[in-house]
């Protein structure tokens, strides 16, 4: 039997023993993982220098298949095949975390040390108003105030439709109509930012002759947001269990009521992390921002009338001009733009744990 040990002891009254069982299993110490794991990283990095590899993330996959091979055949030999297995699917787990977190924490490690190059107090609060882009200096303080106008007024248009658009799906939905807007909703999703950007760009400025301006980025920006919010409140709004709203409604609360003080405070931090991914997803857009904000080296503090700057755009003019001051000032505006994201994150779980219900136990 594998697995199970066998000890031979003596039964009373007679000389010779009798076999009993155990259901006690052979196991790996605890700390054979990471053994494991180290051991095939030397021996990964070893094989990838004398094979000439000059990648480190070839040396990386070939730890990663030794590490579970040799998981593999060390759980089969000492805990048996069944378990060896289970072995193999956590093995698996981790190797495919591992890879999947290395290049973001790669990324994330590149854009800061070489963002806080040129990144202090002057960069933030000046403009490239008067400066060469091959001469250092400068700031990034007129696209910082691009970025909050233009978001904020994506944010503003789409988070409002996007909520009442879910909640007409979950509790009033019925129907073709509900049909119809699920799946241009679906639509929405993929559309390219580019083709958000051109619609704007045709019906706004072709059209309507309106001049370039933030507006009109932000209403390319709402296009791409709303089928994100839509999205993630309509998950948010099904986890509300049904008893919430049959107990409010047999109290006799109209359903307008029921909505507003029962479902959407119950599911308020889903709802406020759905909004956030999706301010998250079009602060970095660049696209649309090209074609229809245009861009500008000076501050302009007015987003419906002439061209602005943003962060991504930006980000995208400095690389573009292909010296090294230029390229400081890039990685300095990229790692402001994460420290936005990450902060608009921040501020979400915060406005979530202080409406999410409490609890009284």
């Amino acid at each position: 039997m594998s697995g199970v040990t066998m000890d031979r002891t003596p039964v009373a009254g007679s000389g010779a023993p009798q076999p009993s069982y155990s259901l006690r299993q052979p196991r790996l110490p605890r700390w054979t993982p990471a053994a494991l794991a180290a051991a095939a990283v030397a021996a990964g990095t070893g094989i990838g220098l004398g094979a000439g590899l000059s990648s480190h993330m070839q040396w990386g996959l070939i730890a990663a298949l030794l590490y579970v091979a040799a998981m593999y055949v060390l759980a089969t030999r000492v805990e048996g095949r069944r378990q060896a297995k289970d072995r193999l699917a956590t093995s698996l787990v981790w190797v495919c975390f591992v890879l999947a977190v290395v290049p973001l924490v790669s990324l994330v490690w590149e854009t800061i040390s070489r963002g806080v190059k040129v990144l202090d107090a002057n960069f933030l609060t000046h403009s490239m108003g008067g400066v060469l882009t091959i001469q250092p200096g400068g700031g990034v303080y007129h696209a910082i105030i691009g970025t909050l106008e233009q978001v904020g007024i994506a944010t503003a248009i789409a988070a409002p439709l996007g909520l009442l658009t879910a909640i007409y799906l979950v509790e009033y939905g019925r129907g073709r109509l509900a049909k119809a807007v699920t799946f241009f909703v679906d639509v929405m999703t993929g559309i390219p930012s580019i083709v958000a950007g051109l619609f704007i760009l045709s019906f706004w400025i072709i059209m309507l002759d309106n001049g370039y301006s933030g507006f009109a980025g932000s209403m390319a920006l709402a296009i791409l947001m709303v089928p994100v919010v839509v999205r993630s409140t309509e998950e948010m709004l099904k986890l509300v269990p049904n008893e919430l709203r049959e107990a409010s409604l047999a109290l006799g609360v109209p359903k307008w009521r029921t909505i507003l003080k029962v479902v959407l405070p119950t599911a308020i931090g889903g709802i406020a992390t759905g909004v956030m991914l999706a301010v998250a997803r079009i602060a970095g857009e660049t696209a649309p921002i090209v074609l229809l904000v245009f861009g500008s080296q000076v501050i302009n503090n007015n987003p419906f009338d002439g061209a602005q700057s943003s962060l991504p755009y930006y980000i995208y003019e400095q690389w573009a001009a292909g010296n090294e001051a230029s390229y400081d000032r890039a990685w300095a505006a990229a790692l402001v733009l994460i420290a936005f994201v990450m902060i608009l994150n921040l501020v979400a779980r915060g406005i979530a744990r202080w409406k999410a219900p409490q609890s009284n136990r």
